[in-house]
C-alpha cells in the first residue's frame, strides 16, 4: 500500500509540473489578448465542467497534468490559422513568443524556488561516497593503475572539468569518447604528502558492464566502512558465523587498515580478504620490518628434490598428511627449518615469477625477503619452525585495524567531508601498531586506532545455517535465474562461473555503512549543476556518445520520484526541481512539436514578414510528433526493463 500511495503521489507531482507549465501559457495568452477556449486540469473524460470569462474549465478523471487550448492553433474551416485574429497564429509573432516561452519559464522558476526551499531547509543528507573526490577502487589492469594511481588518491579534474563527485564519474561512463583526461593528487597518507598527476588516457569498456559503459580505470568512489546500528536505530548484529565475531569490533568502528593497506571501499576490502597473501614480521640485521608476501600453491614452484623433501618433512610435522604436498600453500622462498630465508624459489611459469617478485608501485610494505632474514610471524601470529610456518600458511587470515571514534556517523558538511576522511588519525599511531605486529609485545591500540584479533575469512557456504545465510543464498539463486535467461551460451557460462566463484569467495559477514553528509549548496550552484548535467547529456546524445536507452521517460521519471518518497520530502523536493528544470529546458529546444519550435517559427516570421500556412506547419510538425512518440515508447521500454531487472535482483 505504501508503494501504491507513493506512486500516486509521484504521478500527481509530475502532473503538477505539467499543470504549472500550461498555466504559464494560459496567463500569458490572456495577457496578450489571445482567446483561450479551454483549460483542462488532468486528462481524459471531463468529470466537472464550467464556464468562466469565456473559457471552458474542466477537471478530468485522470487528475494530473493539464492542457490549454488557444483559438487558432489549427485550421478552422477554410480559414488559415493566421487569419483568426484573436487566435494564436493570428497574433503578433512577439506575442506568440511570449506565450510559448512562458510555460518553460514557469518550470525554470519553480526549479529555482524548489532549490531555494531545499537550501533554506538545510539541504539533503546523502552518502559521503556521492561527493568525495577520493578514489575507492581501481581496475588493476588499467593504464591509470600502471601510472601508480591508487585507491585513496584524489581526483580534481575529469575531462577538463572540476570533479564534483560520483555523478561526474557515472556521466563520464556513458558520455566519454575514445580519450579522457584526469588530473589529481597521489596521496601518501602515512607521510601526509601529495604528488600531483595529470594523464590523457584511452577509455575502454568497463569490465563490469555489458551496456557499453567506458572507463579510464576508476571503478568506484571512496566511502567510509563503519560498523554501527542502522540509521533507524535497529541493531546491526554480525551475521552468525562471521569471522569478525569475537574479533573485538564494536559499534562505531570504522574498518581502516587491512593486510597492509588503508581501506577506501567495499570493493577494496573484498579484494584484500580474497587475495592470497601473508603479512610477515621479519627480523633483518637486528631490525623488525614487515612485508606483504604472495601465498602460492606449491604446485606452481619448480622445486629441487631437496626442497621438496624439506617441505614434505614439514608436512608430516604439521599433521597435513591428508593433503598432497602440491595442494599446500607456501611463500616463494627457500626457508631453513629455523625460518631463515636462504633464497628465492623458482616458478614453473616465468610470468608468475615476475608477478611474485615484481616491483609493487607505492606499496607501503613492499619488502622482498633477503637471504638471512628471520621470519618471526605471519598475519600477526608467531611461528617457531618451518613446520609451524607451513601449518599457519594453509589458512587465509586477515589483520585489521579499526578507527574507534565516538559519533562515527555524525553528519558533516559535504564540502568538508574529504578533510575529515583521513585527518581523524595520527600516522604515528598506525605505524606504532603495525611495528608491533608479530612481536612479543603487540600493541593493541594507539590513539583512536585499535588492532582487532586476527580473523579467518570464509565463504558464505561455510557459515552455519541462519536466516541471513538463507537470504544471501536466495539472492544468488535469483542472480542465477537471471543469468540462465541470457541468450548467448558463452556469456551465460561466463556469468555462471563468476557467480559460483563469488559463492566461494571469503565473506566478512558484516553490514557496513557509509558516513552521511549534509549536501546543501546554494540554490544558484545547484541550479547550474543540474543544468550543466542536462546540457552535457543532451550534447552527448546529439553527438552519439550516449545511447537514448540511458534516458528516462515518463515511467522512469515517476519511478524516480516514487523512490524518493522513501528518502523524505527533501529528496522529493530536489527531484521535482530537477524534473521541472529539465521540462523547462527541453521545451525550449527549437523542435517544431515543442515550445521552442513555436518560438523559432515566430522568429522566422518576424524576419520574413510572411505567416506560415497550415499545410507547411503540418509538414514540419507531424514528422516530429511521430519521432517524439517513438522516442517515448523506446525510453519507456528501457525504463520498464530496468525496473523489472531491479525487482528480480
Amino acid at each position: 500500500m505504501d508503494t501504491i500511495f507513493s506512486i500516486i503521489l509521484a504521478i500527481l507531482g509530475l502532473g503538477f509540473l505539467v499543470f504549472i507549465h500550461e498555466l504559464g501559457h494560459y496567463i500569458m495568452a490572456r495577457r496578450v489578448g489571445m482567446r483561450v477556449e479551454a483549460f483542462a486540469i488532468g486528462f481524459g473524460k471531463p468529470i466537472i465542467t464550467w464556464m468562466r470569462d469565456g473559457v471552458k474549465w474542466q477537471i478530468c478523471w485522470l487528475p494530473f497534468g493539464g492542457y490549454v487550448k488557444i483559438a487558432g492553433m489549427q485550421k478552422e474551416g477554410n480559414k488559415e490559422p493566421h487569419e483568426i485574429k484573436d487566435g494564436f497564429f493570428g497574433s503578433r509573432p512577439i506575442d506568440r513568443i511570449k506565450v510559448a516561452v512562458m510555460g518553460p519559464v514557469v518550470n525554470l522558476v519553480f526549479a529555482f524556488l524548489a532549490f531555494t526551499a531545499l537550501w533554506a531547509l538545510g539541504g539533503r543528507e546523502k552518502p559521503f561516497s556521492e561527493f568525495t573526490k577520493r578514489i575507492g577502487w581501481m581496475d588493476q589492469k588499467s593504464a591509470l593503475f600502471d601510472q601508480g594511481v591508487r585507491p585513496g588518491d584524489e581526483l580534481m579534474d575529469l575531462d577538463g572539468k572540476p570533479f564534483k563527485g560520483y555523478k561526474d564519474l557515472m556521466l563520464a561512463a556513458v558520455t566519454d569518447d575514445d580519450e579522457s583526461s584526469v588530473r589529481g593528487f597521489k596521496i601518501d597518507y602515512l607521510h601526509d604528502e601529495k604528488t600531483p598527476f595529470e594523464y590523457n588516457l584511452k577509455t575502454y569498456k568497463d569490465p563490469r558492464s555489458d551496456d557499453g559503459l567506458v572507463t579510464v580505470g576508476i571503478l568506484s568512489p571512496a566511502r567510509y566502512l563503519i560498523y554501527d546500528k542502522f540509521p533507524d536505530g535497529h541493531e546491526n548484529p554480525l551475521i552468525e558465523g562471521s569471522p569478525l565475531v569475537n574479533s573485538g569490533i564494536k559499534y562505531g568502528d570504522r574498518l581502516f587498515w587491512v593486510d597492509g593497506e588503508l581501506v577506501f571501499s567495499i570493493d577494496q576490502l573484498r579484494a584484500l580478504l580474497t587475495e592470497s597473501t601473508v603479512f610477515m614480521t621479519v627480523k633483518r640485521n637486528g631490525q623488525i620490518i614487515h612485508s606483504k608476501i604472495p601465498r602460492v600453491k606449491i604446485d606452481d614452484f619448480k622445486l629441487t628434490q631437496s626442497q621438496r623433501g624439506d617441505l614434505d618433512d614439514w608436512r608430516y610435522e604439521a599433521n597435513l598428511t591428508e593433503k598432497k604436498i602440491d595442494d599446500l600453500h607456501f611463500i616463494p622462498y627457500v626457508i631453513s627449518y629455523d625460518n631463515i630465508v636462504e633464497s628465492k624459489l623458482n616458478f614453473i611459469d616465468k610470468r608468475d615469477q615476475e608477478k611474485a617478485f615484481g616491483q609493487c608501485t607505492r606499496c607501503n610494505f613492499f619488502n622482498p625477503l633477503q637471504p638471512g632474514d628471520e621470519i618471526l610471524a605471519i598475519d600477526g601470529l608467531q611461528v617457531s619452525s618451518g613446520g609451524d610456518l607451513l601449518s599457519k600458511m594453509q589458512t587465509l587470515r586477515s589483520v585489521i585495524i579499526v578507527q574507534r571514534e565516538q559519533g562515527a556517523l555524525n553528519r558533516v558538511s559535504w564540502d568538508l567531508a574529504d578533510q575529515g576522511f583521513d585527518k581523524l588519525f595520527k600516522p604515528n599511531d598506525l605505524t606504532e601498531i603495525i611495528a608491533s605486529l608479530g612481536t612479543n609485545k603487540p600493541l593493541q591500540s594507539s590513539g583512536n586506532l585499535v588492532l582487532l584479533k586476527t580473523i579467518t575469512p570464509k565463504s558464505i557456504m561455510d557459515f552455519p545455517p541462519s536466516k541471513d545465510k538463507e537470504e544471501i543464498l536466495r539472492h544468488f539463486e535469483k542472480q542465477k535465474e537471471q543469468i540462465e535467461k541470457i541468450d548467448s551460451s558463452e556469456k551465460r557460462l561466463e556469468y555462471l562461473n563468476i557467480l559460483e566463484k563469488a559463492k566461494l569467495q571469503p565473506y566478512s559477514g558484516i553490514k557496513l555503512q557509509d558516513k552521511i553528509v549534509r549536501y546543501n549548496p546554494n540554490p544558484y550552484t545547484l541550479f547550474t549543476n543540474v543544468f550543466d548535467e542536462t546540457w552535457r547529456t543532451l550534447t552527448s546524445l546529439i553527438t552519439g556518445y550516449i545511447s537514448p536507452k540511458w534516458l528516462s521517460g515518463p515511467v522512469g521519471i515517476v519511478h524516480v520520484v516514487q523512490k524518493s518518497w522513501a528518502d523524505g520530502y527533501k529528496e522529493v523536493l530536489f527531484w521535482m526541481g530537477v524534473i521541472s528544470l529539465n521540462l523547462g529546458f527541453l521545451n525550449l529546444l527549437p523542435v517544431p512539436v515543442l515550445d521552442g519550435g513555436h518560438i523559432t517559427l515566430s522568429a522566422v516570421e518576424m524576419v520574413t514578414k510572411k505567416p506560415i500556412k497550415a499545410k507547411t506547419m503540418e509538414k514540419l510538425v507531424i514528422p516530429f510528433v511521430f519521432l517524439l512518440i517513438g522516442m517515448i515508447i523506446y525510453v519507456t521500454y528501457h525504463d520498464l526493463s530496468r525496473i523489472f531487472l531491479r525487482f528480480f535482483q
